[in-house]
């Protein structure tokens, strides 16, 4: 009975995790403020004389519970951490520009906390059960609680291929609309917030951040190469290290945009060519596993029946 409680418990871990999480990323990208300070001035607009507490009491319970619970957590697994530990998950979720908008203890806290959930179900799952031998069991626990502590580090890395991987696509049509601008007469920084206002992209993000920098007193290169570093792409770098070259060069900024857009659509119909003829690799295991089969069944089930009327 009491195995069975804390399953109960882990598995209400297991959902108040996953919800924050969804909650979190549902979130806008540029929403950063104190959602009570928000509050309080949605109050204080429409004239309501409220308390704070009220204000406090009115937000959602993942707001006003949940979160600090894993704040805590997170800060607390962070003494236990190495640092190495947590400056590595700090850059992968950098990489994958931090979907979840939670820090790198935190994060690191939930896959602990992810690993005791899924071992508990496992024991709860196991108990009183005869059809399996103690090591298999021990097997089946041990492989549910290392599977729960890497199921976030994999949704991680392959959000950052994701992103990567649609930064790369977005690259050559942002280098047309940027060489564009740049031709007509616009700066590079204003040539650059018409990327931004023109697609919701990844990419497009990337030079918000850029243009709001800038203008908070940042140098331009250094908030360029600060976006490379961001993002991770070596196509990427090779964009900045060519536009901060041709501002210390005196280059025109308009021939080296175009040959910049030339080059990353060359890269990316390279990369499409290269998939494609990853593709027959790709569909030998479905066919193995799926197309081959059915097709002996067809063929070879007519056979076996005349075999079986016949009596042979």
């Amino acid at each position: 009975m009491a195995l069975i409680i804390f399953g109960a418990i882990v598995l209400l871990g297991a959902l108040a995790v996953i919800v924050v999480s969804l909650r979190r990323n549902a979130n806008e990208r540029g929403e950063g403020d104190d959602p009570l300070q928000a509050r309080l001035a949605e109050f204080i607009q429409r004239g309501d004389v409220t308390s704070l507490e009220e204000i406090e009491l009115s937000q959602p319970f993942t707001e006003r519970v949940i979160i600090p619970v894993l704040n805590r957590i997170g800060e607390f697994s962070a003494r236990f951490t190495p640092q190495t530990a947590i400056q590595t998950t700090a850059r992968n979720m950098e990489l994958a520009g931090n979907p979840w908008r939670i820090d790198p203890s935190t994060f690191l806290a939930i896959r602990f906390i992810l690993a005791v959930v899924l071992g508990g179900l496992a024991v709860t799952a196991f108990v009183g059960s005869t059809a399996w031998s103690t090591n298999d069991k021990f097997m089946f626990i041990g492989g549910a609680a290392v599977g729960g502590f890497y199921v976030p580090q994999i949704m991680l890395s392959s959000r950052v291929t994701r992103r990567q991987k649609e930064i790369r696509k977005a690259m050559p049509d942002a280098l047309d609309l940027l060489t564009i601008c740049v031709e007509a007469g616009l700066g590079f920084d204003a040539a650059m917030s018409k990327v931004a206002e023109k697609w919701e992209t990844e990419l497009s993000l990337a030079f918000a951040r850029v243009i709001r920098e800038i203008q908070l007193g940042k140098v331009r290169r250094e908030a360029l190469k600060d976006m490379s570093e961001r993002l991770g792409i070596a196509e990427m770098t090779s964009f900045v290290a060519a536009i901060i070259q041709s501002e210390q060069l005196g280059v025109s900024l308009a021939k080296v945009l175009r040959i910049q857009s030339d080059q990353m659509r060359v890269k990316r119909r390279q990369r499409a060519e290269e998939e494609s003829r990853k593709a027959p690799i790709k569909m030998i295991i479905p066919m193995a596993l799926l197309i081959f089969p059915s097709i002996l069944i067809i063929i070879l089930t007519p056979a076996a029946l005349q075999i079986m009327a016949s009596g042979v």
